[in-house]
């Protein structure tokens, strides 16, 4: 059984200064912003009901909690006085304080825009393709996927800053921008679980972390979606992909992953993952889910290829 699939998702509540604007109107699709409230999840036991899954309606705006907000105001004060946020595109301390990103570093990301293949997400030049040329030439086993960001050289360094520099805190931004742009899909997928794209445990061991299991949990608190990461396992270290073709990356990754605890009530998943190229890494986790009984496999990712 999930360990995590029956907690309780802990309510979040986050503000939006003034000065956020820029960063608002650049990352979310909506017309509404505000204060965004997360309700608290049911849990499962032998003598209560199902899992309860908050529907899109349920990730509100306007939430008049003053307490619970000014006592997460407090703790982001002495957060931010003792251990400076980093902007995730300069590298530098954030200001204003209690930010996530620089207000003009925000426009130096390249955010994914419409049309987009309608199966990866990736930007098509002509919404009359409604497919990239990944897409058509390679069956996918996924149903569909989205990500924030174009892979770009600014997106590339953010993301090796994560990966290779411990900048963990990075993932704050990007799962708050996810949940802005992408939250009331992601909740109409009715999904039981995200599920975190796994390292190989020798990487994990080098690295201390994986952070696309960060990345869910992040999102996973925001929207009260349990995060399963023992779901997915990676059993073989597999070489480099950035030098190979599509069908070289996915002949590279065949049998690395394989379906941990998958628990008989978990049908429908969202794939967690940092970067998504050509869609090998993607397309061998689907397979192993789908090889454990899971129906639907969704992902989202924070930055995406040009891919072929």
């Amino acid at each position: 059984m999930c360990l995590r699939h029956f907690c309780i998702a802990i309510p979040v509540y986050v503000s939006f200064k003034k000065e956020s604007s820029i960063i608002k109107h650049r990352i979310t699709e909506e017309n509404t912003i505000g204060k965004i409230q997360f309700t608290e999840r049911k849990t499962t036991t032998k003598n209560s009901d199902p899992v309860r899954r908050k529907t899109s309606a349920e990730v509100t705006f306007p939430a008049n909690n003053p307490y619970a907000v000014n006592a997460g105001r407090i703790k982001q004060f002495l957060t931010d006085l003792l251990f400076p946020r980093r902007c995730p595109v300069c590298g530098g301390i954030v200001l204003p304080k209690g930010e996530l990103i620089c207000p003009g570093c925000v426009k130096k990301l390249s955010f994914v825009k419409q049309p987009v293949c309608k199966k990866c997400g990736k930007e098509i030049t002509s919404a009359e393709r409604e497919y990239c040329l990944d897409c058509t030439k390679h069956k996918r086993s996924f149903d569909y996927g989205r990500a924030l960001l174009n892979y770009n050289d600014t997106a590339k360094k953010s993301m090796a800053d994560i990966k290779y520099r411990n900048r963990r805190e990075y993932l704050d931004f990007y799962a708050e921008a996810v949940c802005l742009r992408y939250g009331k899909l992601l909740m109409r997928l009715g999904a039981d679980a995200l599920v975190p794209v796994p390292v190989h445990p020798s990487r994990r061991r080098q690295r201390g972390f994986n952070q696309a299991e960060i990345f869910a949990d992040r999102i996973g608190a925001r929207l009260g979606i349990p995060v399963c990461p023992e779901m997915l396992v990676r059993r073989k270290k597999t070489a480099p992909q950035k030098q190979l073709n599509p069908k070289e990356r996915l002949h590279n990754l065949e049998e690395a992953f394989a379906a941990g605890a998958v628990p008989e009530e978990v049908t429908r998943v969202i794939l967690v993952d940092d970067i998504y190229t050509t869609g090998s890494t993607m397309e061998a986790c689907a397979r192993a889910l789908l090889r454990a009984g899971v129906k639907n496999v969704y992902f989202i990712a924070i930055c995406i290829g040009r891919g072929q």
